[in-house]
């Protein structure tokens, strides 16, 4: 197993002739340039913006510095830092400062950023001067020696006379630079581990992140539920009974006299009862469409594309049987896009196009209307946004003025089984429906 920590690489007999002396090297440079950069930018702030703007700024710089040491970690920790602050609970800055501010994580980025411009820079500038500045000032004596002619006066103390003592003094910082690795590969380590800990979610938030997840999961299983149920109920229960009424009238009609205000009246509520029972019929057909349950998201956006107001190409047949929730969000998402094509674009046409691989499923959604779609206007797609995002999905809308606009759709899913999507045994009630 290779190493992913410089702790970890130092047990290996290879370690001195390995990536990781470099970068070591290149992790404790990079944090003396970026500390001493940083208490530079927090000594302005510190004069001017406390006096001027209050703290905002402090905890903005804070906020990017962590940002900028959590990718800085990677060169001496393999493993990703996740990233410890939560989604905002509504858009715009304003909510974003309330949610950050609330945080701990963000204090504690604004802490390891003071302690970043203060202490460890130098600890860092002062390890790379003992660990590589002094073997390679060893190193080079030969050197020095070679440009004055007679003598050298190595890390300003020891004086080099002969080309004997200079090779004999740049063995000693050969053997230096490989023995001063290994503590200089601790200190990286410790280093990288001090960052981890401050700005990447405690064990305590890592649970409380998991618990959300698998919260949400949960309740989008049981909103699904609830879909079938309610659309089950209705077909069952209300349409049998509209369609029992709507026969019962289409018997009184026959059986009243013609032209009479009793026939008059029975076929206008005939045809009330057929009206109402065709919105019956499309109200349970949007609650959860049987076509989606029994033949997965291809033939349903499919049958909605036939269903649209705008000519729409669809390209989503190739698709196999997905997790109930992830077919449910992607032809609800489909949906709400084609509605708001044929209200809002102005298109003469339209595509939908989905396809499923390496573990997403990808939706998009074409037209060449006027553009300028924006889902801040109440266009339906916030709330399709937020439980797209239950399932780690994206929904991402690109619509400049003028057009054309495509809406994207991206959810994590692996393609399961045939036996791990299967419908559940349907009742005697709800087969054969309409």
């Amino acid at each position: 197993m290779n190493p992913r920590t410089p702790w970890q690489a130092l047990t290996r007999p290879r370690f001195p002739l390995g990536a990781w002396p470099w970068r070591v090297v290149g992790y404790l440079a990079s944090g003396a340039v970026l500390g001493a950069a940083a208490g530079a930018l927090f000594l302005v702030l510190g004069v001017f913006s406390l006096v001027l703007v209050g703290l905002p700024p402090l905890l903005l710089s804070g906020i990017a510095l962590g940002r900028v040491e959590r990718l800085r970690t990677r060169i001496v920790d393999l493993d990703p830092a996740p990233d410890p602050h939560r989604v905002p609970t509504a858009p715009g800055l304003a909510a974003w400062l309330r949610t950050r501010t609330k945080e701990q994580a963000t204090w504690r980025e604004l802490a390891y950023a003071l302690l970043l411009a203060t202490v460890l820079w130098p600890l860092d500038l002062l390890a790379l001067a003992v660990g590589v500045g002094l073997p390679v000032a060893l190193l080079s004596a030969p050197f020095q020696l070679a440009v004055d002619g007679h003598e050298a006066k190595v890390v300003k103390a020891y004086l080099v006379t002969s080309y004997p003592e200079a090779f004999a003094v740049a063995l000693l910082g050969a053997v230096l630079l490989v023995a001063l690795a290994y503590p200089l590969a601790a200190v990286a380590g410790a280093r990288a581990a001090l960052a981890r800990a401050l700005l990447t979610p405690r064990e305590t938030e890592k649970q409380a992140i998991g618990e959300v997840i698998a919260s949400r999961a949960r309740l989008v299983d049981a909103f699904e539920a609830e879909r079938r149920r309610i659309e089950r109920d209705l077909h069952d229960g209300a349409q049998q009974r509209l369609v029992a009424l709507t026969m019962t009238l289409g018997l009184a009609r026959l059986d009243a006299p013609p032209g009479g205000p009793l026939a008059e009246q029975l076929a206008k509520a005939h045809e009330e009862a057929g009206q109402a029972l065709t919105e019956l019929r499309e109200l349970i057909h949007g609650i959860h469409p049987q076509v989606l349950a029994d033949y997965g998201l291809g033939p349903a956006l499919a049958d909605a594309a036939d269903r649209s107001a705008v000519p729409v190409e669809t390209d989503a047949e190739a698709l196999p049987r997905l997790p109930r929730a992830v077919e449910s969000a992607a032809y609800f998402a489909g949906c709400e896009a084609l509605a708001n094509i044929g209200r809002h674009s102005g298109a003469r046409r339209a595509r939908i196009t989905a396809r499923h691989a390496k573990g997403v499923l990808r939706l998009d959604v074409e037209d060449d209307g006027h553009g300028g779609a924006d889902p801040a206007r109440g266009s339906g797609l916030t709330g399709l946004a937020d439980r797209i995002a239950v399932l780690d999905g994206t929904l991402t809308i690109m619509s400049p003025p003028g057009g054309p606009t495509l809406l994207r759709v991206e959810i994590p899913c692996p393609a399961p089984t045939a036996s791990s999507v299967s419908s559940s045994p349907r009742t005697a009630s709800s087969s054969g429906r309409d």
